[in-house]
């Protein structure tokens, strides 16, 4: 089913629009609320600070907040925003000839590489701190999957739409996710992001060649 979905031709949009200003300004405002936010929950615990605590912080009323952050687990889940419509991104722009699924398999490789936080394969202080807020915190991990659902739609969209393509999408966004937080899980038990590497690019080679061959092989 992957297979056939990804071996097509290019659908959806080739590029983003460009960003008007307003948007700009916008999302600078929300970066700014939620890198305080995240700050006030590392110091205190997520559960010990309130949305009129954190809109006192950045200088603006609840009311106002709320505009920007419909809940209270979005100021930390903002980081992952801007991943939301990335694996369709990725599907949208790539070179003639290539497949989707060659792309995303590149484009996770690339990130591995450069130690990307959303692979999982990150050891920096300040991403090891995010990360064991978020999967420490259930309401986030549950808040987590509202993200998921729409760059899962997102993909689906870019692939065709179609049943075939959105039970793609959903293999191709459960197994990113499976990679990152295996990544992850081994990092933070202890071993350093250069040594969780080879066998974080094993496993995404394994898992990209599943997507491609099917579930046949593991349902014997």
């Amino acid at each position: 089913m992957v297979m056939s979905v990804m071996s097509g031709e290019k659908t959806g949009p080739a590029a983003l629009a460009p960003t008007g200003l307003r948007e700009r300004k916008k999302q600078l405002t929300c970066k700014a609320v939620s890198d305080a936010a995240i700050g006030m929950f590392l110091e205190r615990g997520f559960g010990k600070v309130s949305v009129a605590e954190v809109a006192a912080a950045a200088d603006i009323s609840k009311p106002t907040l709320f505009r920007y952050f419909p809940a209270k687990e979005d100021l930390v889940l903002h980081r992952y925003a801007e991943h939301e419509d990335e694996a369709a991104r990725v599907v949208s722009g790539r070179a003639p000839g290539e497949s989707p699924l060659a792309a995303l398999r590149r484009h996770h490789l690339d990130g591995l590489d450069r130690r990307d936080p959303v692979t999982g394969l990150c050891d920096t202080p300040a991403v090891l701190a995010f990360h064991r807020l978020l999967y420490g915190t259930p309401s986030l991990v549950a808040r987590l999957h509202t993200y998921r659902g729409r760059s899962e739609k997102a993909l689906a969209r870019a692939l065709g739409n179609g049943m075939p393509a959105r039970l793609a999408a959903g293999q191709i966004v459960a197994v990113l996710r499976i990679l990152a937080e295996g990544n992850w899980r081994r990092i933070d038990a202890g071993e350093s992001a250069g040594q969780v590497y080879g066998g974080a690019v094993a496993a995404a080679e394994n898992a990209f060649v599943q997507l491609r061959t099917g579930l046949e092989q593991v349902s014997r």
